[in-house]
């Protein structure tokens, strides 16, 4: 029988979309280096927990030009307030991003999306998922059964009681 699980959050969360694009793969001098910051962001955050990162997963793009980081938050707040403090990594990197972009523009394209998610507007579901994945990664997984069969009654009904996290992975921040 298939295992269907869900994840385990009810109350409101934020997801932050982030990627970065080469558009002239011939100067890597001028898009590298916003590659290459990412990977200290996610690290401090993963050592920072107070700062509000659940989980974040890259993505490849299919023509191999760009990457997608997507990110759970505990919420929107926090990624702002992330993103502005002077003595965290992103706002040195994004002023830095700046500068190399007035000297080689439209080397390299960076992008973001934000959603706050309120508590009852999200809804999952995983099957066969023995190690948890997106959301349920960030927050762990329960069977789907206890929230609904359809993902209209999952997204209705917050978690029936019923027996505790069917699986759940440690965070970023929980692993370090």
């Amino acid at each position: 029988m298939t295992a269907l699980t869900t994840h385990q959050l009810e109350g409101d969360l934020a997801v932050f979309l982030i990627g970065a694009r080469i558009l002239k793969p011939w100067r890597p001098d001028a898009w590298f280096p916003a590659f290459a910051a990412m990977g200290p962001m996610l690290a401090e955050l993963a050592r920072e927990p107070e700062a509000g990162l659940l989980h974040a997963r890259t993505a490849i793009d299919a023509d191999l030009r760009g990457l997608t980081v997507v990110q759970y938050w505990r919420s929107i707040e926090d990624i702002y307030r992330y993103a502005n403090d002077r003595e965290r990594k992103h706002r040195p990197a994004w002023l830095a991003f700046y500068r190399r972009a007035r000297r080689v523009p439209g080397a390299v394209q960076v992008w973001h999306e934000s959603y706050a998610v309120p508590a009852g507007g999200h809804e999952s579901l995983y099957s066969d998922a023995p190690r948890p994945f997106g959301l349920a990664r960030a927050t762990g997984s329960i069977a789907a059964a206890r929230r609904g069969r359809t993902a209209r009654d999952r997204l209705r009904n917050p978690v029936a009681p019923g027996p505790a996290a069917a699986q759940r992975e440690p965070s970023p921040a929980e692993r370090s």
